[in-house]
């Protein structure tokens, strides 16, 4: 039985996408949300965002790197942002498969270098682990996969069929995306939450959010890592110091699988240090991808 959502009003279509910055390219399983920047240029990096929170994250990092000469492209995972909402299970093949769609439809001609951000850290690791031929550098930040996440207990409830759709129909977007900012600087908190709700008003949004809980995404995916531990394969990971989302201590199991990586923490911020310190990760960036 399909639910609806009270705050879900708009649908995605021609006229709605109207409303939305970038491009927009249609893929096997529906419209992909996307920028391109620096599309002349001949080094691609490929830009993957985490479980709920659309492209808006990579703001600073997108104009850096093109800043830097690098083409640089980000996009809206299915069911976030303005990218479609197609009624399937989300779960990690979905994710793998809009990647590649997308690499195979923009047609760039050589290896990209791809960086995920906590959930767009096993999509990228599994992406590299299937297609290391098309994957020259990996950069994972806060990433999960190393061990199960812990359930807080919203997600616990969530994860039970009817009962998650039935407990989501009494959330406000708003009180949803309250517990959306994972952030050590609370001065970013308030505008990182007004853009985040945006996506919220899109029909589809919590059915896409439920179907990625149930289909595993969050579990463990360890062996996929320890497979890219295996490759000749240059891999820089960036971790906040205090993320509360995903512990630092998950580090140490994801360097015992990935010995040969460079590790980076970075001093008071949460779950995206990309976000909250550019100054300090631009740099480490940079030259990680120049190097």
């Amino acid at each position: 039985m399909p639910f609806s959502y009270r705050d879900e009003t708009k649908e995605l279509n021609e006229l709605t996408r109207q409303e939305a910055s970038g491009s927009f390219i249609q893929l096997s399983d529906g419209f992909t949300h996307y920028e391109l920047g620096n599309p002349k240029a001949d080094e691609t990096v490929l830009l993957v965002h985490g479980f709920s929170v659309p492209y808006f994250v990579y703001d600073t990092t997108f104009e850096f790197l093109t800043q830097s000469g690098f083409r640089v492209v980000r996009y809206d995972l299915f069911g976030r942002g303005f990218s479609d909402r197609p009624d399937t299970q989300y779960n990690i093949d979905l994710f793998v498969r809009q990647l590649g769609d997308l690499l195979d439809a923009l047609r760039f001609p050589r290896p990209v270098s791809l960086v995920g951000l906590s959930t767009g850290g096993p999509i990228t690791a599994a992406f590299t682990a299937r297609f290391p031929e098309r994957v020259s550098k990996l950069v994972l930040i806060d990433p999960i996969g190393a061990k199960p996440l812990p359930f807080a207990p919203l997600l616990k409830v969530a994860a039970m069929p009817f009962v998650g759709e039935a407990l989501l129909r009494l959330v406000r977007s708003d009180g949803m995306a309250m517990k959306i900012a994972p952030l050590f600087n609370r001065e970013l908190v308030k505008e990182f939450q007004s853009r985040y709700i945006v996506q919220m008003k899109y029909k589809g949004f919590r059915r896409a959010i439920l179907s990625t809980i149930r289909n595993h995404t969050l579990d463990s995916c360890l062996d996929v890592y320890e497979c890219i531990g295996k490759m000749d394969k240059p891999v820089l990971l960036f971790w906040g110091r205090n993320d509360p989302t995903v512990p630092l201590k998950h580090s140490d199991i994801l360097r015992r699988a990935m010995p040969g990586m460079e590790f980076r923490v970075i001093e008071n911020c949460g779950h995206a240090p990309h976000h909250e310190k550019p100054d300090e990760v631009n740099p480490i960036l940079l030259q990680f991808l120049q190097g």
